[in-house]
């Protein structure tokens, strides 16, 4: 690292915080700081939603996937075939809805229809695992930026803990919208820079069709899961995939937070399907990243003899850190540090508007000013607890990366059943939510436990069907909600569905997409086994 890679990242950092101070004026009240006074353009909306999926991790290891992990390659599109089908459902039953009440947590939903024991659960749950993931990735984040750096680690999380926390605790929501804007306008470019230079390295793209191995284009594993012991099943990522982003999208309140900050419900919608076409594309640029340094690390020397099998995820920074010019270099990092914190400001905003809304607030009498002033006091409580976390989480990282990952699923499927059980049954009580939500989540872990041979992805979906048949089982044996609670907050009940117009023009179109992609996939395992003829069809990876 030079002197003017290191500039221009102090000057991205300052400029973030600056841009914060600009966005705060005009903050009056909790709309303005968590919601940008639900005023916000749905195209920034969108790409803030996609962009806290794209975290540094993302960058460095999707490329790290597809180039070298043994079978890995292409299958990691499977990851993104719901998406579509996700947004439709999501668009057409749940934010629209929520942005119809005015919300500011998303789980207030839940005491609304069902009481408050059912919101605090799950609010709670949300809570613990945000808090935790949010921890793990910026420690995971910390220690491959690390390499290119040269600095401690614990430099590396204070850097990035700290100055996401200050522009966070400053302009709230619209510092958390805009700026991911802007950061992702920096990844694309970092992306694209890096793509490019590998290509030039090995000259051109016939060198990724001459040593990129047959297999790592085997884009569809058209297995189940179901006890096969498959890695990437087609069918789990579809079917467990479309629950997985329901409950991420629809009930996640690090991104419901940005979808009720949109302007209408119309545009709330929009920013949904542009998730719903433009996840696929940013993945696409991800996968080509991988191909084009699959292609350079058989070519240099550099980088075989330091990346091997124990640390793939370094073959990112290493490859920045001896083939990228000066000055490219810097830009890059900035482009991972902007990947890192805009997962991690969405997080802030979101732990803290939970707190506030769903525990702190609650039978209290406070001000604008005071819950203004409150907010922002949680939000630097939250970021200090991160950064803390990311501290002691250590060697484990690995490990409890994983099992983040898995634990969300666990949790996933029973909470979107919380909320779909809200909106479409008039029995459901709130009994009966909690028992469900508790039995879902249960009979997942006993999945984690007893069956390691089932797709952890599936548990989205069995989790929910699970916890929807407690659910109405035990609604049956309590006492009903009010009826004017099943009046105005069920969808039948409150006459929406009637009254909005469903069907979108859009939900075609996410169809036709779905089906483009599906097509895509088969065609690049058709390109695997016909471009380098193989004998007989690739291998299942």
């Amino acid at each position: 690292m030079t002197f003017w890679d290191w500039a221009l990242i102090v000057v991205y950092i300052v400029s973030m915080i600056g841009f914060s101070i600009y966005l705060s004026r005009g903050q009056n009240n909790q709309a303005d700081y968590y919601l940008g006074g639900r005023n916000l353009p749905w195209w920034a909306v969108g790409i803030s939603t996609m962009a806290t999926q794209t975290s540094a991790v993302s960058f460095i290891s999707i490329p790290a996937f597809v180039a070298l992990k043994p079978e890995g390659g292409l299958t990691w599109l499977q990851y993104e075939l719901a998406v579509p089908l996700a947004m439709i459902l999501v668009a057409m039953l749940m934010l629209p809805f929520f942005r119809h009440l005015e919300l500011i947590s998303v789980y207030s939903y839940l005491e609304m229809r069902f009481g408050a024991k059912a919101r605090t659960l799950v609010s709670a749950v949300f809570l613990l695992s945000r808090g935790l993931g949010s921890g793990v990735g910026l420690y995971a984040s910390a220690i491959v930026l690390t390499v290119i750096l040269g600095i401690p680690i614990w430099a590396t999380i204070l850097i990035m803990g700290i100055s996401t926390l200050i522009y966070d605790t400053i302009g709230g929501m619209k510092a958390v919208v805009y700026s991911d804007v802007i950061q992702s306008l920096i990844l694309l470019i970092g992306l694209f820079l890096c793509i490019y230079f590998a290509l030039k390295m090995v000259g051109g793209t016939d060198a990724i069709l001459e040593t990129v191995d047959a297999a790592r284009w085997h884009a569809l594993n058209l297995t189940t899961g179901l006890g096969d012991g498959a890695d990437s099943p087609f069918w789990g990522f579809l079917v467990g995939g479309l629950f997985l982003y329901m409950a991420y999208y629809g009930s996640d309140q690090s991104q419901v937070q940005r979808e009720l900050s949109a302007t209408s419900i119309q545009d709330t919608r929009r920013s949904l399907y542009f998730n719903g076409f433009a996840r696929f594309p940013l993945t696409l640029l991800y996968v080509t990243m991988g191909l084009a340094l699959a292609a350079a690390y058989s070519v240099s020397t550099q980088l075989s003899p330091v990346v091997t099998i124990e640390n793939l995820d370094h073959l990112v920074p290493v490859f920045i850190l001896v083939h990228l010019p000066d000055g490219v270099r810097g830009l890059l990092v900035a482009a991972l540090l902007a990947a890192s914190m805009s997962s991690l400001d969405s997080a802030l905003n979101s732990l803290s508007a939970a707190t506030m809304r769903d525990f702190i607030e609650r039978g209290r009498q406070l001000s604008e000013r005071q819950s203004l002033i409150w907010g922002k006091v949680t939000t630097v409580v939250w970021g200090l607890a991160i950064t803390g976390f990311a501290f002691v989480v250590g060697g484990i990282s690995d490990t409890v990366v994983e099992s983040i990952n898995k634990i969300g699923s666990a949790f996933y499927g029973p909470i979107l059943a919380a909320f779909l059980v809200g909106l479409l049954s008039r029995t459901a009580t709130g009994t009966g939510v909690i028992w469900g939500v508790v039995a879902g989540v249960g009979f997942n872990l006993v999945l984690w436990i007893g069956f390691p041979d089932l797709f952890w992805m599936w548990w989205n979906c069995f989790g929910l069907i699970v916890a929807v048949l407690v659910t109405l089982m035990v609604s049956r044996f309590s006492a009903p909600c009010p009826a004017e609670c099943i009046r105005r907050y069920t969808l039948p009940g409150s006459g929406f569905l009637a009254r909005e117009k469903l069907w979108q023009p859009a939900y075609t179109y996410l169809l036709l997409w779905f089906f483009l992609l599906l097509a895509l996939l088969f065609g690049l395992n058709w390109f695997a086994e016909s471009l380098f003829e193989l004998e007989g069809p690739v291998p299942n990876i």
